[in-house]
């Protein structure tokens, strides 16, 4: 298996290791655009794994903060109680670099940015720039994806 992100298309794509396509997900990467400096709130391209996965079978909408769940369920009610929070939700694929100096150690490590593919709000738009350095993808597609890769999945993020 493989993932590959298109910042462009706004797309993530689902490839077996014969590279047919076995699904395809409208995301929203950074709306700071990309890049792989830490506090940057940017999207870093390059060569990345999937290091972790965190919240196999917890329920949709499943809020987590610092990759625990905190035991809420995302609401309209409680997204309008805290207006700022940037909800992580259901699913979460925690990403690694695999490029020394560019997406790995020092000041670009994306794994130490705490880079993740997660669940958004579903009132939340995928398909346009709008995360904080993240890729958002709907809760349902979310599962999904996290049921069909294991740890170790090479990504790839390209403008």
């Amino acid at each position: 298996m493989h993932i590959n992100i298109s910042i462009l298309q706004q797309k993530l794509t689902l490839l077996d290791d014969t590279g047919e396509v076995k699904a395809q997900y409208a995301i929203s990467s950074a709306a700071n655009g990309v890049g792989c400096e830490k506090n940057s709130g940017c999207t870093p391209l390059g060569a990345h794994i999937i290091r972790a996965k965190i919240g196999d079978q917890q329920p949709l909408n499943t809020v987590f903060v610092g990759r625990r769940p905190t035991g809420e369920i995302c609401t309209p009610a409680l997204m309008a109680e805290f207006p700022e929070r940037d909800w992580i939700l259901t699913r979460i694929l925690w990403l690694s670099g695999n490029e020394l100096g560019k997406n790995r150690l020092g000041n670009v490590d994306t794994m130490q940015r705490y880079i993740y593919i997660h669940g958004t709000p579903d009132s939340v738009a995928v398909g346009s720039p709008d995360s904080h350095g993240c890729i958002r993808m709907r809760n349902i597609d979310i599962v999904e994806l996290f049921n069909m890769v294991p740890v170790g999945t090479s990504v790839m993020i390209a403008e």
